[in-house]
């Protein structure tokens, strides 16, 4: 407001003393004569002035128009004038224009018109680090592998977008299948930027797919240089990454090494199920069950499985039943009440033949959480404790259309594997393998009552060896696939406690090898 003011205010005093200027010189007398080139003019002082002014306005006049005249020449000859200047700020006025105009239609999903824009800024802006960017996401928007290929191309001459160039088509390649290919593109674009977590998750999961453990760790450290990595998650993974080594290691023949890189696998993740095997085997062969014992005991303490208990007996193979029921008191306590360690003791005792306390180990778990391993459990209890064959064969039918129970499954896409493995076999997803119960509805069998004679056989018709055991794969396969009724069941792999081969817990596989297989109770007739 003041400035405002004080401009008014010089405003006015300029044109108050140019009239009063203006008012002396009109006062003053005399006159003055100028002569050029024999023409005389008689002057006034007013007229004087005014014709000096005119004078000076067309000497700047004419210099201006000469300047002018110059920079046109300068402009037709290619040089760099005001002119020049001009047309190119107009130019790259309605470059950036496209250009922005180019990326909304991308944004917004019109491929083809930001194509078109992306070529009108190129032409005002001749900058192609920034126009092949939009031309070959437009592109690959409308399906133009081909065009956006090439554009990527364009873009690894210049050191500014090489690296987008590489990626681009690294992801071309990884959309075609190409593998290989791509993996070579990851590390090239891995080298020009180590710190984009894009590139390092591509390169790592590439790397893991084609077992290169060594270079996944490397990468995997690169990552927890950058930041990109909890530290937490780097130890586990790289755990992971360990025991992979290890098994190739453990297959190429190179023992040593192997239960070397295995024990390093398991202090770096001690709850790592696959690396506490590993590490507890490599500690039985050198003779040490003391640590065999205390990396097993952590693992469990983490997470019971059945793996664990296999090779938790593995450390005394020769003890008897008994023994073992009582060794393995060091390591239930410290899950007593997981559903893993009421099935272990149950197994035990069955082994030991003291089926009262397997039944009182086993609780409630077939009622309140029946797999078809704690089912298949209860239906060697009820046989051991002589109870009738319809009771043995209704724990068996439930146990056939009965889940699973814990196995492993990918956390991404809940494909269920037999084993462990570093990588999803199904989504390729690296360290996303869990064990636990897959989501309920994975297997179906319908009118599973209805084909109980088809499987645990007829009480008319005993089997060849009068047992009541069902084989792990007659309970997994469709009974429709099998030519003939299976009587009675009888193979010499059947499983007694769990219809699954992850469930063991004897030093030979199998608690089958420590039960007594209990005759049907037609056969004792017929026997007697």
């Amino acid at each position: 407001m003041l400035v405002s003011l004080l401009k008014v205010l010089f405003f006015v005093a300029l044109v108050i003393a140019i009239a009063f200027g203006v008012e002396q010189v009109m006062q003053l007398d005399g006159q003055a004569i100028v002569t050029f080139g024999g023409f005389e003019m008689t002057l006034r002082p007013l007229e004087l002035l005014i014709g000096a002014g005119v004078l000076l306005l067309t000497i700047w006049v004419t210099i201006k128009a000469i300047g002018f005249l110059v920079a046109f020449v300068k402009f037709l000859n290619g040089d760099e004038t005001a002119i020049s200047r001009y047309f190119n700020r107009n130019r790259e006025r309605k470059g950036f224009q496209a250009l922005s105009e180019g990326m909304m239609a991308l944004a917004s999903g019109e491929g083809q018109l930001a194509m078109q824009k992306a070529e009108k800024a190129d032409r005002y802006l001749n900058r192609p680090e920034l126009t092949n960017l939009i031309t070959a996401q437009a592109a690959e928007l409308t399906g133009n592998r081909k065009k956006a290929e090439e554009t990527y191309k364009k873009l690894l001459t210049d050191d500014r977008t090489r690296f987008v160039g590489v990626r681009g088509i690294m992801k071309q390649k990884l959309a075609d299948g190409d593998t290989d290919t791509a993996l070579k593109l990851a590390e090239k674009a891995f080298a020009l930027k180590p710190k984009h977590v894009e590139v390092q998750d591509t390169l790592l999961k590439l790397q893991a797919d084609r077992a290169d453990w060594e270079g996944a760790r490397k990468t995997l450290s690169a990552k927890l240089k950058s930041g990109s990595l909890p530290r937490d998650v780097h130890r586990r993974r790289d755990a992971v990454l360990a025991v992979s080594q290890a098994r190739d290691v453990l297959a190429e023949g190179a023992t040593i090494e192997a239960r070397e890189t295995a024990i390093a696998a398991n202090r770096l993740s001690p709850d790592l199920i696959p690396a506490a095997l590993m590490a507890a085997r490599s500690y039985i062969e050198d003779k040490k069950p003391k640590y065999a014992t205390r990396v097993i005991k952590k693992a469990w303490e983490a997470q019971p499985h059945p793996d664990l208990a296999t090779a938790f007996a593995e450390i005394e193979p020769e003890e008897s039943a008994e023994a073992r029921i009582k060794r393995f008191q060091t390591l239930i306590r410290h899950n007593p009440d997981n559903e893993e360690t009421k099935m272990l003791m149950a197994e035990l005792y069955i082994a030991a033949e003291n089926f009262p306390e397997a039944r009182r180990a086993l609780g409630d778990l077939p009622v309140e959480h029946p797999t078809a391993r704690n089912l298949t459990i209860m239906a060697a209890i009820e046989r051991g404790s002589g109870s009738d064959d319809a009771i043995v064969r209704g724990w068996l039918t439930k146990a056939l259309t009965a889940p699973r129970g814990p196995q492993w499954v990918c956390e991404n896409c809940s494909q269920i594997h037999s084993a462990w493995h570093p990588t999803c076999s199904n989504c390729s997803g690296f360290d996303t393998l869990a064990w636990k119960e897959p989501p309920a509805g994975e297997i179906s069998m319908p009118a599973s009552t209805e084909m109980l004679p088809l499987i645990v056989g007829s009480p008319n018709q005993p089997s060849a060896h009068g047992t009541a055991i069902v084989s792990a794969e007659a309970a997994e396969s469709p009974v429709a696939e099998s030519p003939q009724p299976v009587e009675g069941v009888v193979a010499e792999d059947a499983v007694v406690v769990d219809a699954s081969d992850d469930n063991r817990t004897d030093d030979g596989g199998r608690v089958e090898e420590e039960l007594e297989i209990f005759p049907l109770e037609e056969d004792q007739k017929k026997s007697a």
